[in-house]
């Protein structure tokens, strides 16, 4: 099976270079017309240029391909809907989102500046529910939609230095969990992607040599899976290096102690409510809900 998107209009955030720049180009080179956004910031986010979109917009024409620069911030809902509107515009229409712009603003917890904590949250979190409601409508509208939230080991696991980070990639995670239900009876299909590798947010973060191995376009394989028509709903998938996993939260069977719980009794079943060996992954949280009640 040959996984093709002509006539689909995609829009990648954050794609002037690293992740989104593979991205944009496998989704160009697969016959989508593309919308390369890129504010051409630092990593901090400070600054600006739309050189680094325009770039990657001259590199898919000399392919053959079809885009267009924009250089809209999406951490504020008006530059977003200006993103969907450039879309729009151009092609007519948008039936892909990939949700991935982002920066860095590392320090460890008792150092760190709200603002920073504020900024990096405006960026990952909100700029990717912004520019996901700003395409809704018409994605609802048209009965198609496929959408990528971009997380990270730091939310799902954690990582010293990164609370702001962690926080707004493990929003992203449950973003996405109400968005694949609300979007389900649309065929919008919303997924998140957890990649590991190497690019101008991370060369600091790790060693050269493992470095080397973790190409930018090694993870873009199962975002353009992610986003194909025949997509599944609702699924983390790590990448890294060649490799590629599921990723799910999982709810163990519990004890059930009653109407008359103190906190010794949760003391005293501590090792029961902790046991994980029947865990399971739920849908939805109705249905996580559900299952125990019934236990």
């Amino acid at each position: 099976m040959s996984i093709r998107f002509d006539g689909r209009v995609a829009i990648v955030t954050g794609a002037g270079g690293g992740l989104g720049r593979e991205h944009a180009l496998a989704l160009a080179a697969r016959g989508a017309k593309v919308v390369v956004n890129d504010l051409g910031g630092a990593v901090d986010g400070s600054g600006g240029s739309g050189s680094a979109a325009q770039k990657v917009v001259d590199e898919i024409v000399a392919a053959g391909g079809e885009a267009v620069a924009d250089a809209h911030s999406v951490s504020d809902f008006a530059g977003a809907q200006a993103l969907v509107q450039r879309a729009v515009d151009t092609y007519g229409t948008v039936d892909i989102v990939i949700n991935n712009a982002g920066i860095l603003r590392d320090k460890s917890f008792i150092k760190m500046d709200m603002p920073d904590f504020d900024t990096v949250v405006d960026v990952h979190l909100l700029g990717s529910a912004y520019v996901t409601k700003a395409a809704w409508p018409i994605l609802t509208a048209k009965n198609y939609g496929r959408i990528i939230m971009t997380t990270s080991t730091t939310g799902l696991f954690g990582n010293f230095g990164q609370a702001n980070y962690g926080a707004a990639k493990l929003g992203l995670v449950g973003l996405m969990n109400t968005l694949k239900i609300e979007g389900q009876k649309f065929d919008i299909r919303v997924n998140s992607i957890c990649p590991v590798a190497a690019t101008r947010m991370t060369e600091g973060l790790m060693p050269a040599q493992i470095l080397e191995k973790l190409k930018p376009g090694l993870v873009t394989p199962a975002v353009m899976f992610l986003v194909s028509q025949d997509a599944p709903t609702g699924e983390i998938i790590e990448a890294g290096a060649g490799w590629y996993t599921r990723v799910q939260v999982y709810q163990g069977t519990g004890a059930i102690l009653g109407d008359k719980t103190t906190p010794e009794d949760i003391a005293a079943n501590w090792d029961k409510i902790s046991d994980m060996s029947e865990a399971r992954a739920y849908a939805t949280g109705s249905e996580a809900f559900a299952g125990a009640l019934k236990m």
